[in-house]
């Protein structure tokens, strides 16, 4: 903005709300007091839709009572307080002529003073649901002309799912340019936060070495209010995760485990670093959180919602998230995100915790306690309140003492009995800014200056909602733990990291007795029948199957386990991988069920999901592992190139009697099988255990085991889950042995067992 002096009109649509009140206001005019020398000049718009004559009074009744900093003289501040008041006018903007008037007037304004326009900023400090449509009238009569720049500012919520995110993200696309928009999540403005990365460029020398998993033990970020009241119709409808952590904290944990640009400066590279770290990010499931709610909650939503009195809100207050990254940086490192309300103190923290390797033969008392390598090792960037009340950076000095940059952070020097994380101030080398700034003067100064790394690119919020989306669907429906609220919840909100997931320390004082998550265990198809909720059962088949495999192995030396492809497997596939750490997979032999006719490094391809979802989380020997050859010669499942016989042998060489020890099926909506399908014309029967297939949908050539070959295994278990699986699994309850019609039915292991995982989705619809 600075190399192209000019005027620049500001509107902020909404300049009568609360958060134009307590802080927009108050950074527009920080903006003026930052910039009025920079040879920039100024107009302030500020809009609503009430009528002009209320409007203006609202307005200019908070303009009065803004302030200047400390260190500005009384004298200057009377005067760029006049000026600014004299350069702030209200409009009424409710129709598309509203629009086009204002147009009008800054067009007018520019003639009259013989200026240039430099741009437009557009601050949307309203709902969600007014975007589209000012958006609307914005483009169509209130851009600046060629030449000059557009900014617009929006405020979160951006969406309630990816879905929501999607679609207010296309409709926002259609009026304005990716450059255009700045999407606002004011905790990059807070000071800790938006020096992580620069703090992480300074000291490249101290952290390259042990910024990794082999030095990082756990990462905590933690945001907590006191607070038990307020944005109460807001949070009915959020929720703590959509409140906090799909933002705030994944922005955080984004510039920790991000890979470092070589200039932070520049905004292409950090974005894209960013969405990098995104993919890295393993998936949540139900068991990565827990939630709470504090007791007084559901009385003031039905008070102030007025809901009635036997509504229930199943809306989070608290939350605790287990994170894992599967790059090779962090893989294993646990990154915990914690936040609530009502909780004993505000206070928010990103705390980077080091492994400490040391053992110290003599007494602390007797060396310099600060240096000890047997204290904890830390890095802090502390946001604000609790014991410090400021915006910090606190380093370990058994660590290393940081390079901070001079004219914005200072060392804090004396003494202080503080303790924090259980070690005095003493302990740390602690740095605060020599400026507080509060966080949006941060950011529109941000925006002013073009800072688009400040902000959330679309991107970046869809790649966010695309982590969080899957958690927040499967706890819509989960307990939440009841809590007092304060000091009273001693340790109820406790939790800790049990193989991969959290749960809570302490059982809650009341046991609640519900029979929603038992286990039916009966026939279907005069075969045992095991059917849960989807989460339990894959938890049971899992379970079953490393039983399967130990028994065995210490029976027999090895196992040959083969697996289908699909969308079913897949949650299984990562249960294996992060919960059963006894499953011996040494002595296991993985084989395909079927496979598409496409190479295996593409993402239709089974095997390719079989790679991502377990094979590269878990040590199966290399030679163990053995895909359907699909692709021979260059080309795909040619019948020329004897693909399925290779495979057929390959199974007579190593399988004993060619009867897999366990044979994991899936099923279709129209009955098929591995890639067995109705009236298909091989596999059904006959001589041939390897064969090519046709499907009725694409990719449409398929290699599959035949249904011979999979009635000799030991064990079959087939695996069949969620409400579109319902009618089928109806069907076959009623139909006998007919495989032509529907491939599922003719399994049926003639010295072997059948056993069936049902959810209750499929089973009861």
């Amino acid at each position: 903005a600075a190399e192209s002096q000019g005027h620049i009109s500001v509107v902020l649509l909404g300049a009568t709300g609360d958060l134009a009140k307590k802080y927009l206001w108050q950074g527009l005019f920080q903006l003026y007091m930052d910039q009025v020398s920079s040879g920039h000049s100024f107009t302030f718009h500020g809009a609503a839709l009430t009528a002009l004559e209320a409007g203006q009074r609202l307005m200019f009744d908070v303009l009065k009572k803004l302030a200047c900093p400390p260190d500005e003289t009384p004298d200057r501040c009377a005067v760029l307080k006049d000026q600014f008041l004299k350069l702030s006018q209200y409009h009424q903007l409710k129709t598309a002529e509203n629009y086009t008037v204002l147009n009008r007037e800054i067009e007018t304004l520019l003639r009259q003073e013989g200026l240039k326009e430099a741009g437009r900023i557009f601050y949307f400090s309203v709902p969600p649901f007014a975007y589209t449509e000012i958006a609307r009238h914005i483009n169509s009569s209130c851009r600046p002309p060629p030449g000059a720049w557009l900014r617009v500012v929006l405020e979160k919520p951006f969406g309630h799912d990816l879905e929501s995110a999607q679609q207010l993200a296309a409709e926002l696309t259609s009026f304005f340019r990716e450059e255009e928009m700045y999407r606002v999540d004011h905790y990059l403005g807070k000071q800790a936060v938006a020096h992580i990365l620069p703090f992480r460029d300074h000291n490249r020398q101290f952290l390259d070495p042990i910024w990794n998993r082999h030095h990082v033990e756990r990462v905590y970020e933690h945001l907590t209010s006191s607070l038990s009241s307020g944005r109460t119709s807001f949070y009915e409808q959020y929720g703590v995760i959509r409140d906090v952590l799909q933002n705030h904290l994944t922005e955080a944990l984004m510039f920790l485990i991000m890979e470092l640009p070589a200039n932070v400066s520049r905004a292409e590279e950090v974005l894209q670093g960013k969405l990098q770290a995104f993919q890295s990010l393993r998936g949540l499931e139900k068991n990565s959180a827990v939630l709470g709610q504090y007791q007084a909650y559901a009385s003031q939503v039905q008070e102030e919602l007025q809901k009635a009195q036997d509504y229930i809100s199943t809306t989070p207050t608290f939350a605790g998230v287990l994170i894992h990254s599967d790059n090779l940086r962090w893989e294993g490192v646990p990154f915990l995100l914690t936040s609530g309300k009502a909780l004993d103190e505000r206070v928010g923290y990103v705390r980077v915790l080091f492994k400490n390797r040391a053992y110290c033969t003599q007494s602390e008392t007797l060396r310099d306690a600060g240096h000890s390598q047997c204290k904890a090792k830390q890095i802090i960037f502390y946001i604000g309140h609790g014991a410090l009340n400021t915006p910090a950076v606190l380093v370990s000095r058994n660590l290393f003492k940081p390079v901070m940059p001079e004219g914005s952070w200072r060392e804090a020097v004396g003494q202080s009995d503080l303790r924090v994380f259980g070690q005095p101030l003493s302990d740390y080398y602690v740095y605060s800014p020599v400026k507080a700034r509060d966080a949006y003067s941060v950011l529109i100064s941000n925006i002013y200056h073009g800072r688009k790394d400040f902000f959330i690119t679309t991107e970046n919020l869809l790649a966010s909602w695309a982590f969080w989306t899957p958690l927040l669907g499967s706890i819509s429906h989960q307990p939440l733990r009841l809590y007092p609220g304060g000091v009273e919840n001693q340790h109820l909100l406790d939790f800790e990291m049990v193989n991969g997931e959290v749960a809570f320390t302490v059982a809650e004082p009341v046991e609640l007795l519900t029979n929603d998550y038992r286990t039916i265990q009966s026939k279907f198809r005069q075969s045992p029948l095991v059917s849960a909720w989807s989460e339990d059962l894959i938890s049971h088949l899992a379970s079953d199957i490393e039983k399967v495999a130990c028994r065995t192995v210490a029976h027999a030396g090895q196992f040959h386990l083969a697996l289908s492809g699909g969308s079913s497997p897949v949650v299984l596939f990562q249960r294996l991988a992060r919960h059963h750490y006894a499953f011996p997979w040494r002595h296991t032999h993985i084989w395909l069920v079927d496979e598409r006719c496409v190479p295996l490094t593409d993402t239709e391809s089974n095997f390719f999901s079989l790679h991502n979802h377990l094979l590269q989380s878990v040590r199966v020997p290399y030679f163990n592992v053995h895909p359907m050859p699909v692709h021979l010669n260059q080309r795909l499942c040619v019948e020329e190139d004897r693909g399925t016989e290779l495979y057929a042998k390959e199974i007579t060489a190593l399988v004993a009697n060619a009867s897999f020890d366990l044979v994991l099926l899936g099923v279709g909506t129209d009955g098929h099988t591995a890639s067995l399908f109705p009236r298909s014309e091989n596999g059904l029967e006959g001589a041939q255990t390897v064969v090519l297939t046709e499907s009725p949908v694409k990719p449409h050539q398929r290699m599959s085991l035949s249904l011979p070959l999979i009635n000799k295994a030991r064990q079959v278990f087939v695996l069949v889950l969620g409400k579109g699986k319902h009618d089928i699994t109806t069907l076959l309850s009623r139909v006998g042995h007919e495989p032509r019609k529907w491939p599922i039915s003719g399994v049926s292991p003639s010295s072997g067992q059948l056993v069936w995982y049902v959810d209750y989705e499929a089973l009861l619809g």
